[in-house]
């Protein structure tokens, strides 16, 4: 399965939302939603600054990370962002990968 990093900011009204539910609610919700699309979190965290929680999932594929995203920020109460994560070995396969590429100008 792939990994992605999910950053999320809560509005006034998420917020209360969380303060009402609680963390440990709030990612049983989470752990529940994913295991209904075939993923599952690996981890999940609350911070301060600019982003109000991080996750790291485990979802099948792009078009499931796609629909999580849409159905999330669709609510309105929590603002995502979502990143697909590779390994270093995907890393490694990459940097084999011949790509034609002209730099603009050259």
């Amino acid at each position: 399965m792939k990994k992605y990093l999910i950053k999320g900011v809560y509005n006034a009204e998420g917020t209360k939302g969380l303060i009402k539910e609680g963390g440990s609610g709030r990612r049983a919700a989470v752990e529940k939603m994913l295991g209904e699309i075939g993923g599952k979190v690996e981890s999940f965290y609350y911070a301060f600054g600019e982003n109000d929680v991080y996750l790291v999932i485990e979802l099948p594929d792009e078009i499931s990370a796609t629909a999580l995203a849409l159905r999330v920020n669709a609510a309105g109460l929590v603002r995502i962002s979502i990143t697909a994560l590779l390994t270093p070995a995907e890393i490694d396969e990459a940097s084999k990968k011949s790509v034609s590429y002209r730099a603009p100008g050259e």
